[in-house]
């Protein structure tokens, strides 16, 4: 299942899902996910985490909030697709600078997947 299939039936679309957008969609989507699993694994850890947790969790509900106006085609809101998207690369690098700072798997990861994302929601806003 493709949320660039998707798109592309929308009604209003014409059949273009505009590629770099629903990239970008998806890749909030799975770093949404990436975030909160990198939080409950930070909370496991023995260390005090709890800056990274506050980080991981925050950037999951920017990139959750970027991926949803990104897929919605009915009508045009296209300043506040782009203001998401910038907040959405934005809270990335955080994230990924967060996480850098940490020696686990899961903030590797995580900081790994908070970078494509930010580099696809740039994608996004320049092909806007």
């Amino acid at each position: 299942m493709s949320i660039h299939k998707m798109i592309a039936l929308h009604p209003q679309t014409g059949g273009d899902p505009n590629e770099p957008l629903a990239t970008a969609a998806r890749h909030a989507m799975f770093c949404a996910e990436m975030c909160t699993s990198c939080a409950d694994a930070c909370s496991a850890e023995e260390m005090d985490m709890r800056q990274c947790i506050r980080t991981c969790l925050d950037c999951a509900d920017v990139c959750t909030a970027a991926a949803r106006l990104a897929v919605r085609r009915t009508g045009q809101n296209d300043e506040a697709v782009r203001a998401m998207l910038e907040a959405c690369v934005r809270a990335c690098e955080i994230c990924a600078e967060e996480c850098a700072r940490h020696d686990h798997g899961h903030c590797r990861l995580c900081a790994e997947m908070c970078r494509e994302c930010a580099s696809d929601c740039r994608a996004a806003l320049q092909a806007a």
